[in-house]
């Protein structure tokens, strides 16, 4: 199918799985329907599996759109408590079209999940209570992470991808690829036999040597593997090394639940001209879990200044992970820096992006997809060289195999039903569709906003703010801003610096103030190292130790705010 035929079809309001080969213009595909609903003034919801994956859309990860937290399957008592948060039901209620990218990295689970949040929002029993719902990616990439083998792992095998009458569009025309070569080898793991002609392609590609002026981005299959090649280039630099280290707080078992859930590092390791990722989504700031840069000095109290590929500069502060429980109660919170080390990622990282150059590590291939995902990401065998391999990176999931015949054959039927109706047909339909999803019939101006541009009107301190007079509770707050009682604090401080504002109704209890003026000053007596922090001021933890943790991280910051 062509483009402009899976448009035609998405804009008559169908639900639709958009799929094709590597290359063949999906995420552009996607881009033009974003736009065309943006024209007529509505905003699709723009999600993916993985913060990576979200970012080639400007989008965010399902778990956070959702408010899944580190959940792959929900019961109704825990889709009842979303529906009691103020900013879901701002998001999910008046939410017309949503778009899923890269759903090969979807468990069944997940998908269900969608399902089921989406009809009690809705209060519908329609699937995905009535919303258009785009599902976008390529089954032969990299399939759903599952430390258990199942028998059902993708999205296509749940019971309301059956129930969802969705239209395939198999897009078939590369633009990504430059040459016939790589595309040849491409088509041939996608038919599940690989050509002698591909064979020697692949051996002249571990011979290739790259004329440029800088280093390529290598892919490995394992985190092992990137870690040890970011380690190395990290040791190169001579410039001094400055060091990370994660505050948690609540019990540990919850603590490593976090950190086994998401990319934050209990320990970063930073130095001037280091290649970092940023892991974590901040509009205000101007970055999103992918975007990568380059760390080119420090602030006085060690914050790191990273200039990212645009040429940028931003301040790089902490920011929260925090682990709820289902009555939205955090349980567990860890404060880092949003930064990994760049030099090397992972396969499973790459999957969407497109390089120019790239040196590839197949030898330690173990899922099927990994060699596809790794080899697509050029653009020509010019720009690959292969520095490892083994002949199960060529494979495929034999059930994939067998259903992306049946997909080809819905596309076809797709193909040929839509090209039924007149061009008048067409945009009666179009209008109806438009009309259903309270869109505007006339085309609107809208801003296309570029997250590494984005300048906020409004702080996201100015925010907080806004809300003090409002709500009594720092809990409060924090809900309403859909963000933890820990980023609010840190709001606090920055507001009682820089900022006129009255905080007087959120202050401790005299006994609590004098506890800890008492161990501030007998710890700045003191004055051991381990108790202060690089710009001087004294640790969290150190209060809370000396305190006998009788007073909770909470009451002691806002302590130190009053003091």
């Amino acid at each position: 199918m062509k483009q402009s035929t899976a448009l035609k079809i998405l804009k008559t309001g169908q639900n639709v799985f958009l799929t094709g080969s590597a290359g063949t213009g999906k995420t552009y595909l996607l881009q033009e329907y974003i736009n065309y609903l943006k024209s007529h003034d509505v905003s699709p919801a723009i999600t993916a599996p993985t913060g990576v994956a979200a970012s080639h859309l400007d989008g965010m990860t399902i778990h956070s759109f959702f408010g899944l937290g580190i959940r792959n399957e929900i019961d109704d008592y825990y889709v009842d408590s979303l529906t009691q948060k103020k900013y879901l039901n701002q998001r999910l209620v008046k939410l017309k079209v949503l778009i899923i990218d890269e759903i090969s990295m979807v468990s069944p689970e997940i998908f269900s999940a969608i399902d089921k949040i989406l009809k009690a929002f809705k209060f519908s029993d329609e699937p995905f209570g009535g919303v258009q719902v785009i599902v976008s990616g390529d089954f032969f990439q990299l399939p759903p992470i599952s430390k258990n083998k199942k028998e059902k792992r993708f999205a296509w095998q749940s019971e309301i991808w059956k129930i969802s009458d969705f239209s395939t569009c198999y897009l078939e025309e590369k633009f990504r690829q430059e040459d016939s070569e790589l595309i040849g080898i491409l088509d041939d793991i996608r038919g599940g036999e690989i050509s002698e002609k591909s064979y020697k392609a692949l051996a002249k590609a571990e011979k290739n040597k790259f004329n440029i002026s800088f280093r390529p981005t290598k892919l490995y299959t394992h985190n092992i593997d990137v870690d040890r090649i970011n380690k190395k280039e990290l040791d190169a630099l001579s410039t001094k090394p400055k060091v990370f280290t994660a505050l948690t707080q609540g019990s540990q078992k919850n603590i490593e639940k976090i950190f086994k859930s998401s990319l934050v590092l209990e320990d970063v390791v930073l130095k001037k001209e280091a290649i970092v990722l940023f892991i974590k989504n901040n509009y205000e700031k101007g970055y999103i879990n992918g975007t990568t840069g380059k760390v080119i000095d420090f602030e006085k109290n060690g914050d790191p200044i990273v200039e990212i590929f645009s040429g940028r500069k931003i301040v790089v502060e902490k920011e929260d992970w925090s682990l709820e429980n289902d009555d939205g109660k955090i349980l567990a919170t860890v404060s880092q820096i949003p930064l990994r080390l760049a030099w090397a990622i992972t396969v499973h990282k790459s999957q969407g992006m497109s390089l120019d150059y790239a040196e590839i590590d197949l030898s330690k291939t173990f899922e099927t997809g990994q060699g596809y995902v790794a080899l697509s990401r050029v653009r020509s065998t010019k720009g690959l060289k292969l520095i490892g391999f083994n002949k199960r990176a060529l494979e495929v999931d034999s059930l994939i195999l067998f259903v992306d015949e049946k997909m080809k054959s819905s596309s076809k039927r797709a193909n040929e039903k839509i090209k039924k109706f007149s061009e008048e047909e067409r945009d009666e339909i179009e209008i109806n569709f438009l009309e259903k999803i309270g869109a505007s019939l006339e085309e609107v101006e809208y801003e296309t906003q570029n997250i590494e541009e984005f300048v906020p009107k409004q702080t996201t301190y100015e925010k907080t703010a806004n809300l003090i007079e409002e709500f009594d509770t720092l809990e409060e707050i924090a809900e309403h801003r859909g963000i933890s009682v820990k980023t609010i604090l840190k709001h606090f401080e920055v507001l009682s610096k820089n900022f006129e504002v009255d905080l007087s109704k959120f202050k401790p209890e005299k006994e609590i103030l004098v506890l800890v003026q008492e161990a501030v000053e007998d710890i700045g007596k003191k004055k051991r190292k381990k108790d202060f922090l690089e710009n001087g001021n004294i640790k969290l933890r150190a209060i809370f130790d000396y305190l006998d943790e009788e007073i909770g991280y909470e009451d002691i910051q806002l302590a130190l705010l009053f003091l």
